[in-house]
């Protein structure tokens, strides 16, 4: 049976364009294919989300971009971590590890008592 993609939470779509980008320099298509298959098809990104975010990012400072040739032939805008997107990057795994260990924790829990 397969499931239906599920919504981003907010303020995951940054942290996910960040880590992309930790592999290497990337145009937006390829970002956006990154996620949908690293996640199982499980996220989808939509270009109307997409885009907008890369220019945040690049308007913080956490990417650079420039115009490049794909192997196909196209143009295509191609964004690279800045050091300030690395250090973004590694301070935003680790408030999500943080975060994930917690859920993971109250969601496992089992009753120990009566809860006043």
């Amino acid at each position: 049976m397969t499931h239906p993609p599920m919504p981003l939470l907010k303020g995951t779509l940054d942290v996910l364009i960040l880590k992309t980008l930790g592999w290497g320099p990337s145009h937006g298509y390829a970002i956006s294919r990154w996620i949908q298959q690293t996640t199982g098809d499980e996220l989808h990104i939509e270009e109307g989300a997409l885009y907008p975010a890369l220019r945040r990012l690049e308007g913080k400072g956490l990417l650079d971009a420039s115009w490049k040739t794909t192997a196909t032939g196209r143009e295509a805008k191609v964004y690279t971590l800045t050091a300030a997107g690395r250090r973004q990057l590694k301070a935003e795994v680790s408030a999500w590890s943080r975060y994930v260990s917690a859920m993971t924790r109250a969601l496992e829990a089992r009753p120990t008592g009566a809860i006043a």
